[in-house]
């Protein structure tokens, strides 16, 4: 059990490395319509992710509660949400396609300051991934995560890392740094993931009765990300659907996996 675990842990590091792999392959940077498209498909991914894998399942744990089963998410969810609110205000960091640093002033290359935005990005996808796998392996109850539904989330974070570790290496490629070195700061953007699911793992044996909290934070987490970073990025440019049509997509097959896995 606890192999499978690690072993899960690993896989959403596995997509960002396979995506940063672009960088021995493609030539050319990607075009900004096909990267709202791949944001697009990582925000579905990442608010069904949040939906079926962790609020409901936190709801769920609380069922005893009755009518107030929701107030350990909501709490949850609220936490999450200043947290990333406290990282977003403290590390300095710069989007895709943005004109302007965000968090204290600092100076760190943009280069860097890029990999750092993917880096904040990528802490909330680790947490949920360890949490989800945390709950897998406590005593059956209702509610209770399976490890087939902890992969289930593993495998989606890791399907849209392989396009966010693309629109990492890719531009650093194109900004002259190397072939090797664009792919390992690309790669090394999702190290904080298996991190920050080891921590969570860590975290929830000793405040087992506190999932559906853990269970919701990461949700909250995940979809701060979502509208601060990922909507306003597949919306910028000329109007398009491909940025919402892709995020149909990503959401509907995160929400299939978690059902049929």
């Amino acid at each position: 059990m606890i192999q499978d675990a690690f072993w899960g842990i690993l896989i959403p590091f596995l997509g960002t490395s396979l995506g940063a792999g672009c960088v021995f392959f493609l030539k050319k940077s990607l075009s900004n319509g096909i990267q709202r498209a791949l944001t697009g498909f990582a925000a579905g991914v990442m608010v069904a992710a949040s939906v079926w894998s962790l609020l409901i399942p936190a709801m769920e744990q609380a069922a005893d509660l009755g009518r107030l089963a929701f107030f350990p998410a909501a709490v949850g969810f609220w936490l999450g949400i200043l947290f990333l609110l406290l990282l977003d205000h403290l590390i300095p960091h710069l989007h895709q396609n943005s004109l302007q640093a965000e968090g204290p002033k600092s100076q760190l290359q943009r280069t860097t300051m890029m990999v750092l935005a993917v880096t904040l990005h990528n802490i909330p996808e680790g947490m949920a991934v360890g949490v989800v796998y945390a709950g897998s392996m406590q005593p059956e109850q209702v509610g209770s995560v399976s490890f087939a539904s902890a992969f289930a989330l593993a495998v989606g974070i890791a399907l849209q890392n392989v396009p966010e570790g693309a629109i990492v290496a890719m531009p650093l490629r194109q900004a002259g740094m190397s072939r090797v070195k664009a792919f390992t700061l690309g790669m090394l953007s999702g190290a904080v993931e298996p991190l920050g699911a080891l921590l969570t793992i860590g975290l929830a044996a000793v405040f087992a009765p506190m999932m559906p909290v853990m269970l919701s934070f990461a949700a909250g987490a995940m979809l701060y990300v979502v509208v601060e970073e990922l909507v306003p990025e597949m919306a910028q440019g000329t109007h398009t659907n491909v940025g919402t049509v892709l995020f149909a997509v990503g959401f509907s097959l995160m929400m299939a996996m978690d059902y049929i896995l």
